[in-house]
Formats: C-alpha cells, structure tokens, sequence
C-alpha cells in the first residue's frame, strides 16, 4: 500500500480531540453525559468531558510524534505508555479527581500513534499497527489494579486491551459500518452516530457497565440497543423511543456504557480522517 504524506503533528491530535468531544456533545446517548445532562455519572458533566479532552491535546500529539514513521516495536510501546500515564495525570487536574477518559487515552492514543506510523488514512492499516503496538510489552506498567483489569478478571471479558490485541473489531467491524449504513440510508449525522453506538453496545461486553451494575446492566444495555436498531434506530420514532427507554433502564440501574462510548470516538476518529483529511506535509 502506497505510504501517504502525514499533515502536521498537531493536526493528528486536534483530530482525536475533535472525536472526544464530538462523543460528548452527541445527545441523547444512554446513560452517559451529554447536552441533558450527568447520565448515570455523579463526577462527570459535559464541562468536565470538554476540559479533559483539551487537556490531552499536547498528550496526543507526544504520541504522534513519538510514533511518527517508526514501526512498532518494545520502545515505542513503552514511550506511548509513558506519555499516557502523564496525559492522565493533566486530565486528573482538568477534571478535579475525575477519570473522565481513561480508557479513551488507550484507545485513542494507539490510533494517532497508528495514524503517524503508518502516514495513511486506511482505518484498516491504522487499526492494524495499533494493535502491533498494544501486542508489545510495557515493563514500565504500574502493578496497581484498574477497575477494568478487575472487572476482566471477574467476568472473563477482553475489556479495552482486549479490544486493541484482537485488532479494535468493534471500530472496525461494528462502529463504522453502522455509520456509514445509516447516513447511506438518509440519516442525519447526529442519528447516524446515535445508531453506530447502540451498534457498538449491542456487543460490547462493556467493562464500565459491568463494573456499575454486572451482568444485569450489561444484559439490559445489549438487548435494548439490539431492540432500538431492530425497530429502526435512531431515524425512526419508533428506534428513538426504545432509545430513550434504554437510557430510563440504565438510569435505574445507574450503570453507564462508558467503553462503548470510547469506542464510538474511535469510529467518529477513524472516519473522519478516512473521508476528510488529505495528508501533506
């Protein structure tokens, strides 16, 4: 495949910071912050969400530099590891103590770090070096216990990890063709990414679901967006008023789908960089 001239660095990055912020701003979602409000979250609004996404700008483009024409190696596993442990400390002090985007940094981080390796805007390529990189050790990692190591653990799912080692499917295989399907169909944007989350969910064995409420919240969460899309999704009266039924069932359970969140900004990324950006330097 043809190698393409990258843009800038920063544009890499405003680019990741566009889709965080662009996930956040979509409403209505279930469950999760958005224009109406926290969702099943009591840290977290949608200023929250904006200040921590501008806070990993310059943590994004370390890791477009850093990744920028290399191949994937232990080294640069290890270096982007140690910039997104220091992106996480500057969203702590954004957010006041909130993890607003943990598990976004992990996924996010490895596709600029696959955009700048590759210099191509094939999601394919980009999600195939990514998870070349996340396949390689980190002997630096901090021994601590992250609720999604636990809750991988417990219930035996691949959580964000997981996802990256087996090649990001449901960016890939999920996300964006639902998309892409439903604005083909005539959807606006807002309906269309609406439905590439509930596809997204109807699969997703979601840790931040399963950490808030087990397998009853994650039950919940899949078969409410398989019904949504079944009855049409988000463009049809129908599809949205099973939508906001799942957001009342997820709301009771106070479980939030937050990795299906993360992952819809890595569709919204992928996208947009695939139908937008020609690169040149």
């Amino acid at each position: 495949m043809e190698r393409l001239r990258v843009r800038p660095e920063e544009q890499i990055a405003d680019l990741a910071v566009w889709a965080l912020l662009e996930e956040a701003e979509l409403t209505p979602k279930p469950a999760l912050v958005d224009r109406r409000g926290s969702g099943a979250h009591h840290d977290l609004d949608l200023g929250l969400l904006r200040r921590s996404a501008e806070a990993l700008r310059d943590s994004f483009r370390a890791m477009a530099e850093a990744a920028d024409g290399r191949a994937p190696d232990q080294t640069l596993r290890e270096h982007l590891a140690l910039i997104g442990r220091a992106g996480e400390v500057r969203m702590m002090a954004a957010t006041g103590g909130s993890n607003a985007h943990r598990g976004a940094i992990w996924i996010l981080g490895l596709l600029v770090a696959g955009v700048a390796s590759t210099g191509s805007s094939d999601p394919l390529w980009i999600a195939a070096t990514a998870q070349d990189i996340a396949g390689h050790s980190d002997r630096f990692a901090p021994v601590s216990e992250s609720n999604g190591k636990r809750v991988c653990e417990i219930f035996g799912v691949a959580g964000a990890r997981g996802e990256a080692l087996d090649g990001f499917p449901h960016v890939i295989e999920i996300g964006l063709p639902a998309l892409r399907q439903s604005r083909k169909a005539g959807a606006s944007e807002t309906e269309a990414q609406l439905d590439a989350l509930l596809s997204i969910m109807a699969s997703l064995d979601d840790t931040c679901l399963l950490h808030r409420g087990g397998r009853v919240a994650l039950d919940t969460a899949k078969r409410g967006a398989r019904i949504a899309l079944d009855a049409g999704g988000a463009a049809t009266r129908a599809g949205m008023g099973y939508l906001h039924r799942l957001d009342a069932d997820l709301m009771a359970l106070f479980a939030s789908p937050g990795g299906s969140a993360d992952l819809l900004a890595a569709t919204l990324f992928l996208d947009r960089l695939e139908r937008e950006l020609s690169w040149s330097v």
